[in-house]
């Protein structure tokens, strides 16, 4: 693949997955659209970098070195060149079939198009794009730059030297894939992910537990369980006769409504929607915003050392 990586959407995946390739060496281009997006975006590197250099993961010379490889603009002109475009864009089809046209038009028909979306189908996306045979789905997880897994998720079209070349880039990154061979709803993270928020809210609103005490057995065993040995190969570990005991109590008493919770809908209909609104599940004006992002960041830092930094 070519030198130049180009990423068309100039939101937080985009900047993060810019500050990902430029601090890696690569010559990076982000397309946007609006003039404040354009500068929220160089903001949001510059802030990614900073948060990189206050933990003594890279320096002031690390950060004008990789801001010197990024190019933010609104001319997907500039485009030309880039061996594979990250679209970054609204989740939207129809949106997202004008960025593939322009791609196209800028870069040829033959250019790798990666989506980032979370939640749409990527057969669907391939009907937009004038050669499916060259796109398909890289599914990153936040922050872009810091998570290291990406779900690559292939179509029917998407050719074996596509996801090739993309899981060679992504690992050249120091990106742990996964490869789906098709689409499944919420991918392989988020149809776990939606598993537990499920069962955690119906343990909520029946009244077994807190907020506060399931984020706690998340954070204390589960999370840090599977974080060194893998879900499946604990599930081997315990051995199928235990497990079908468990499955047996287990499975009848678990949640499977398909309908939107309680907690949800009175969230939404109150105006308490999570962080940005100041409450959710939690009220966050009792919490210290900095140090829920750095908590955030923090089990990835180590992997920042892989960098190879422009200095």
């Amino acid at each position: 693949m070519g030198k130049q990586i180009g990423i068309y959407g100039s939101g937080t995946i985009g900047a993060c997955q810019a500050t990902l390739t430029s601090g890696n060496g690569y010559p990076t281009v982000v397309v946007g659209h609006s003039k404040a997006g354009l500068i929220r975006c160089r903001e949001t590197i510059c802030q990614n970098w900073d948060d990189l250099i206050a933990e003594g993961l890279a320096t002031e010379a690390n950060k004008k070195a990789a801001m010197a490889l990024v190019t933010i603009t609104n001319d997907p002109a500039s485009l030309v060149g880039s061996c594979i475009v990250f679209e970054a864009v609204a989740e939207d089809a129809d949106v997202k079939k004008a960025v593939y046209r322009q791609v196209t038009e800028h870069c040829g028909r033959d250019v790798i198009v990666a989506s980032t979306t979370s939640s749409i189908d990527a057969s669907l996306l391939a009907e937009r794009i004038e050669n499916s045979s060259r796109f398909l789905i890289a599914h990153p997880f936040q922050p872009v730059h810091m998570l290291p897994l990406v779900e690559v998720v292939r179509h029917k079209q998407t050719s074996d030297e596509t996801t090739k070349s993309v899981c060679a880039l992504l690992k050249d990154l120091n990106r742990q894939v996964v490869v789906l061979n098709r689409s499944v709803p919420g991918f392989l993270v988020n149809r776990f992910a939606q598993a537990l928020f499920r069962e955690s809210i119906y343990l909520i609103e029946q009244g077994v537990s807190t907020a506060e005490d399931i984020d706690r057995a998340i954070k204390y065993a589960m999370g840090m369980r599977y974080a060194s040995i893998g879900l499946l190969e604990y599930y081997d570990a315990v051995g199928f006769e235990l497990e079908r005991a468990i499955a047996l109590n287990v499975y009848p008493d678990l949640c499977n409504t398909k309908e939107i919770q309680k907690t949800t809908l009175d969230g939404l209909a109150s105006g308490h929607t999570g962080q940005k609104a100041g409450r959710g599940l939690f009220d966050w004006t009792k919490k210290d915003a900095d140090d829920f992002r750095r908590r955030k960041q923090s089990p990835y830092f180590e992997g920042v050392r892989l960098w190879r930094m422009p200095e």
